[in-house]
Parts: structure tokens; sequence; C-alpha cells
């Protein structure tokens, strides 16, 4: 797989959510402070939550801004069967019942989901349980996920 390519995708995602999210921060705030929506009582407080969702937007938008920076500025590692997976790892997982998955390290936007080369590839980060787990282990190696519902096995097949 392409990694510069992937990193492209994600790039070009980040920048689609970051434009439609302050689109909708601008219309959220429109809403907040049209006069029809002045309130004429306490309990008229549509200026009010419209005002929340506008902040809530905003906040959001700056989170994919400076995700999106810190992807324009990432540099991408080579990766061969005996080198640690660290940060810009493509990794392919499969689990105890042979399914499948690709999953990118990243440094934010964990959970983003991607179709790349007729693949879905799901972006995580360090800080997440399975990032966490996944961090200095090799090709072949394997490792339990543990969470509160379940626990799962899996097996590093390739990193990229």
């Amino acid at each position: 797989m392409n990694k510069t390519e992937l990193l492209k995708q994600i790039v070009g995602r980040l920048e689609n959510d970051y434009k439609m999210l302050l689109m909708a921060a601008k219309s959220s705030h429109a809403a907040a402070t049209h006069e029809d929506n002045i309130p004429d009582s306490k309990y008229e407080t549509l200026a009010l939550e419209a005002s929340y969702i506008a902040q809530g937007q905003a906040n959001r938008a700056q989170e994919i801004k400076m995700a999106r920076q810190a992807y324009r500025t990432l540099s991408l590692q080579a990766f061969n069967p005996e080198t640690p997976i660290r940060l810009t790892a493509l990794v392919l997982l499969e689990d105890e019942a042979g399914k499948q998955r690709w999953v990118f390290l990243g440094p934010s936007a964990g959970g983003m989901k991607l179709m790349f080369e007729e693949t879905e590839v799901m972006v995580i980060t360090p800080d997440s349980p399975l990032g966490e787990q996944l961090i200095g282990l090799k090709a072949d190696d394997a490792f339990e996920l543990v969470s509160a519902a379940h626990s799962k096995e899996y097996e590093i097949i390739q990193v990229y």
C-alpha cells in the first residue's frame, strides 16, 4: 500500500471536514444572533441553544484544523518485519476468527475510516487502547486486546 497516497487522502478528508464544520458553525452562529431568535421571555432558549451548538462546532473545527496541520507535517517512516511499530505504521491485523483489518497509526483523528485502494483503513492514535498495544510490536507478533466487555487476540500480519 502506498502510504503517501493514504496520507494525502487523510489530509483531504480533514480539509473537507474542517470546511463543513466551519460552515455549520457560521450557520449556527447566524441562528443564535438572528433578530427573530431574540427571546421574549426566559423560557425561549433557541438563541442560547444555537450559540452552544455554534461553539461546539467551532471547537471541533479547531481540533480538525490542528489534526490537519499535524498530518501535513508528518514524516512517513519505512517499516520492515524487524522494525518496531510506531507512528506512521500501516498495520494489517488478523483476529482469531481470521478477519483482517488495516490500521494506520497517526498523531490524531483516531476513529476516522477511509476506503483506500478498495480496502477500509482505520486511523488510530498511540493513545487508543489498540495503539497502546501495537507500539513496539513487530510483524508476526500476537497480542490480546482486553476491554470491559470482551477480549480479542490479534496477530500482526504486515507492517508498512
